[in-house]
């Protein structure tokens, strides 16, 4: 068995590449020490694998390689001889694998990974925003007003002027400087293609590549965040990363569910890193403000690429360090999902030591984590325990891997994560304040790949094993229905269990937090070995709706809204403030409160009493806009408006939609007093029996009243 640094580091110890660039036969390492960027050039084999020996192709070496599965790795003399070939088995259905990505094909057999010996401060990473007449390059008068550029040296900069020296000045300031990494917020989206554009119309080459190449767009692709990916189409440029801040913070998110939107101007105020006196303009109104008050649209700007260098240095670490680790390029780990970057390791040792490859067993449904409601409504002296990494946990306490895993890599890489990353995360609590941001970032790597060799297992992967993760989630089960018991034998109230933890109301006998701490300790000491039961929180209040639906009340009186029946971001702003304020009378024991606010906004609504910010939508323009039979209206109103743009929109007492600035007194108020309705009955579980009284169908009484008028003008 190989050393678990071979394992997940790869067996190449080559240190400082910032990048990899392969083209036919060659691939090109830009190498960084302190401020110098050097070059190195080495061979590049093509390769793929194929499981029978009359797949192979005739154009292609062949090694054979030991055991079962894909087990004829096919070599090429260069990248045309890949490609021709590879085109060949996929029009043949012939089963294979192959790689699109040549750097990926490079690094995977080689055993190389960038950034080994270098932080996340160490690589030059430069921001960029740009300033724009409107949001669609295409009209001539939509000019870009200004590029606004920093980096993580110190450097900024502000470009105006002519839009073809301003855009020859921003590649000239990329070739000098030549940073690694260029970092922003909505890149891919919005500054790169306006960019692109922009430069075709002045005849300006964006000629941004450490080789002196333009920028590149590939093939639009998702870029998995949770449980839902994202669709974009990525920039390239020759050596160099992109990285889009908009993506990363997402991904950043998903564990803790501060945001619920992803503006950068949210972003930044949500996580602490706003400008002092930080200056707010409208999009609309920035060519206007353009004309009359170019210096506030300038510290605007600068503003902008100093929020995204925070946010960027607070949210991407983790996917930089996991570079050093994943046989890809930076900016491909940040947008792609940890199981295949497990794959990747895996399949790259199995190649180092001349194994075949496995097939993967087919998919089917595994049971999922349990999870159980017990108790709603507001509750007082709450506590969250949570098992450290059940299922990565139950994997190595119970020995569970990969039936077709042959080379035993799997248990010890996972073993090996673990024990790095309860190391990094001692020393980001307890080492130099100096050192802290470096021991997290890599801590978070390890807590990304670790939390995900589980999915692993039931997805679609190369090594993937779907009985096995039924065994996890089974035994994941029974553990956490034990602490439930456990705990109401201890006296607490069991509040909600969710896979890996349960919240519960705290005894009288628990009421400090060293008390709640060492009941905690004493129901985890029944847990089998190598079950870790953890405090995980402790709340002044929990307002229990439903499964994975509930607001915390911390004893600072922070709030942390979870599910989409307490916040979602499609919701309506007067229904996020009703239920906002709701919270604070029901945390204050003011049911009578939440329905006199009801009454209110009911009255409000019926009387136009409502700014249209207040119900107007933001929606994001999809693919599925324009195809889609449900969203018909929208497309209606989205006619020349880019996919990945927002509009915010509203529904007409028609029913039609329309754009916010189209407003005229119309809105649908039948609409917006059943949506109020909706935001209402999220919080039923709170009223019980009393929610009926308190809340009344507004619609009902309308349809009511009509019906009644209706009636008396039959009678005359």
């Amino acid at each position: 068995m190989a050393d678990t640094q071979t394992i997940l580091f790869g067996a190449d110890p080559t240190q400082r590449i910032v990048a990899a660039e392969a083209g036919e036969a060659e691939a090109i390492l830009y190498i960084r020490r302190d401020d110098t960027v050097s070059m190195a050039r080495e061979p590049f084999t093509p390769w793929l694998l194929v499981s029978r020996a009359e797949d192979v192709p005739a154009a292609g070496e062949c090694t054979e390689l030991t055991g079962e599965g894909y087990r004829h790795l096919i070599t090429f003399p260069n990248w045309g001889a890949f490609v021709a070939a590879r085109n060949s088995l996929r029009l043949n259905g012939t089963d294979h694998v192959a790689y699109p990505s040549p750097e990926k094909q490079f690094l995977l057999i080689t055993g190389k990974t960038l950034f080994k010996g270098l932080t996340f401060d160490d690589v030059h990473r430069m921001q960029l925003d740009i300033e724009t007449v409107g949001l669609s390059a295409e009209p001539e008068s939509n000019r870009i007003l200004l590029i606004v550029l920093s980096d993580n040296r110190g450097f900024e900069a502000i470009l105006e002027g002519e839009e073809a020296e301003m855009l020859a000045e921003f590649v000239r300031i990329v070739r000098e400087r030549d940073p690694d990494v260029l970092e922003g917020h909505n890149v891919f989206g919005f500054d790169f293609p306006f960019l692109s554009a922009r430069a075709r119309r002045c005849g300006v080459p964006l000629a941004l590549g450490r080789d002196g190449s333009e920028l590149t767009f590939g093939t639009a692709r998702n870029c998995p965040i949770g449980g839902y990916s994202r669709p974009f189409t990525p920039t390239f440029v020759h050596g160099r990363h992109v990285i889009d801040t908009m993506f990363s913070v997402q991904r950043f998110d998903i564990a803790k569910g501060q945001l619920q939107r992803y503006g950068l101007k949210e972003c930044a105020q949500v996580l602490g890193l706003s400008e002092p006196d930080r200056v707010f303009i409208p999009g609309d109104r920035i060519a206007g403000l353009w004309a009359t008050d170019p210096e506030t649209v300038k510290l605007y700007a600068r503003h902008d690429v100093r929020e995204t260098q925070r946010l960027a240095a607070l949210v991407c670490p983790p996917e930089f360090y996991l570079t050093q680790m994943v046989p890809d390029t930076y900016q491909t780990t940040a947008t792609t999902g940890t199981g295949e970057k497990i794959n990747s390791i895996l399949i790259r040792e199995y190649l180092r030591q001349g194994r075949a490859v496995a097939k993967p067993c087919p998919a089917r449904e595994v049971p999922g984590g349990y999870t159980e409601v017990r108790a709603t409504g507001m509750i007082r002296r709450v506590v969250k325990c949570d098992v450290e990494s059940l299922y990565p946990s139950l994997m190595l306490s119970r020995k569970i891997k990969p039936a077709s895993e042959a080379l035993d890599v799997f248990l010890p890489a996972l073993e090996e994560l673990t024990r790095r990353r309860m190391a990094a995360k001692s020393k980001a609590k307890s080492g130099k304040e100096s050192d802290r941001a470096y021991w997290d970032g890599l801590q978070g790597s390890f807590k990304i790949l670790i939390n995900s060799f589980y999915g692993y297992l039931g997805a679609p992967f190369n090594f993937n094993d779907p009985g096995a993760a039924e065994k996890i989630t089974t035994a994941g089960q029974a553990i956490v229905k034990q602490i439930a018991e456990s705990i109401e034998q201890h006296g607490g109230n069991v509040i909600e269990i969710d896979t890996d933890g349960v919240y519960f109301k705290t005894p009288d006998s628990a009421a400090t937090e060293e008390a709640e701490k060492a009941l905690v300790a004493q129901v985890g000491r029944g847990l089998p070995a190598g079950i870790n039961l953890i405090h995980d929180g402790r709340y002044a209040a929990m307002l229990s709706l439903k499964v994975k639906n509930y607001v915390l009340i911390g004893y600072d009186g922070k709030r942390t809204f979870k599910g989409a029946s307490v916040r979602s971001r499609a919701d309506e702003p007067f229904g996020l403030e009703f239920i906002s304020s709701a919270v604070d009378l029901l945390l204050n024991d003011d049911k009578k409160g939440v329905s006199r606010l009801y009454m209110d906004m009911m009255e409000k609504i019926e009387n136009g009493r409502l700014r249209v910010e207040q119900f107007a939508r933001r929606e994001r323009v999809t693919p599925k806009t324009f195809s889609s039979a449900q969203k018909k209206r929208t497309a209606a109103i989205a006619q020349g408006v880019q996919v990945g743009d927002y509009i915010t929109i509203y529904e007409r007492n028609d029913g039609a939609l329309a754009l916010i600035d189209e407003y005229d007194s119309d809105e649908n108020r039948e609409h917006l007093l059943d949506k109020l309705y909706k935001f209402a009955c999220r919080l039923q579980e709170a009223f019980g029996d009393e929610f009926d009284t308190l809340f009344p169908n507004p619609n009902k009484n309308i349809r009511a009243r009509q019906a009644e008028a209706a009636g008396q003008q039959t009678l005359f």
